[in-house]
């Protein structure tokens, strides 16, 4: 009975280390070629090569190493009968909540567009907003984004959110399903989007979506890249619908080097750094739920197959 940290990055090593000293009793390796595939009982991962995990023939559980999952359920050879499982870090919310902040207020007294005009030694002043005018709503009302509402409202921005199914009241407007989204959006000079990845939010941010906004909105993508339709926000972008955008995530990462989001004056983009997991705040988490799956103990934060999430 083992564990495989199974990652397409640098992070593997810091990930095998932290998960040992949580148990020094329970093996861990990295995947690679001398792992003894028979011994694997649970496989941590992130974005890792489609089809890893059936190389594990005794496999009872795959873990995220973050809180999204859609990488996990995209692979075509995961065993559907596989519990699956996410992490929750106690200061992923906190730390997207102070993204976002950081990003409304910049947008707020126009930043971006006074970086630009040093760079072309440009004196432009420009009339500014004040909090108590600036609408911003937020798609995806999860942890995250109740996060993220919290520390807005406590900042004195008027809010609205919209989720898939009602939600109990939190505060401020909140509008649902297909019927409810094109008022939401109406209402929101800011769009801050947090939606799990999933069939049915996949390409949502599309032109139809970005039409029923505000002209001059600002769109703000912090959840997962396939949720955008990127020519759509680039004709959106184009033809004044929207302001600007913010993005943090991508279709593909690194951004590729040749990408139009990178020259278009009017996206600003962040290297997925908005919230990152802390592998030694979460690791506790993992080997909890690799006991719970030794002794068939309920499992934590597992994630609801049909939903996605």
């Amino acid at each position: 009975m083992a564990i495989v940290v199974i990652r397409n990055d640098e992070k593997t090593p810091q990930w095998v280390s932290l998960l040992q000293a949580q148990d020094p009793e329970i093996p861990v390796y990295a995947y690679g070629p001398a792992v003894p595939r028979k011994a694997i009982t649970m496989a941590a991962v992130w974005k890792h090569p489609q089809g890893s995990t059936a190389e594990f023939p005794n496999l009872k559980g795959i873990h995220g190493l973050g809180a999204g999952v859609d990488f996990i359920l995209e692979d075509p050879d995961r065993d559907p009968a596989l519990p699956v499982m996410r992490v929750v870090d106690p200061y992923l919310a906190s730390d997207m909540a102070e993204y976002i902040l950081a990003l409304v207020m910049s947008h707020l007294r126009q930043l971006p567009e006074y970086g630009r005009d040093k760079a072309n030694s440009a004196w432009h002043p420009r009339p500014y907003n004040r909090i108590a005018n600036l609408r911003v709503g937020i798609m995806g009302l999860g942890q995250l984004g109740m996060a993220v509402a919290r520390l807005l409202a406590k900042t004195g921005f008027p809010l609205s959110g919209w989720a898939r199914t009602p939600k109990p009241d939190p505060g401020f407007p909140v509008f649902h399903g297909a019927a409810g989204q094109a008022e939401f959006l109406s209402g929101c000079d800011v769009l801050v989007c947090l939606l799990p990845l999933t069939p049915a939010t996949r390409g949502i941010l599309d032109r139809k979506l970005f039409s029923n906004l505000p002209a001059g909105a600002l769109m703000i993508n912090v959840a997962r890249g396939p949720l955008l339709e990127e020519a759509d926000l680039l004709l959106a972008l184009d033809a004044g619908n929207l302001s600007a955008a913010w993005l943090d995530v991508f279709h593909e990462e690194p951004l590729p080097a040749g990408h139009p989001f990178w020259k278009h004056p009017r996206v600003n983009i962040t290297p997925h750094i908005a919230s990152v997991s802390d592998p030694a705040s979460v690791a506790g988490q993992i080997i909890t739920n690799y006991k719970a799956l030794m002794t068939g103990a309920p499992l934590r934060h597992q994630v609801d197959l049909q939903r996605g999430y």
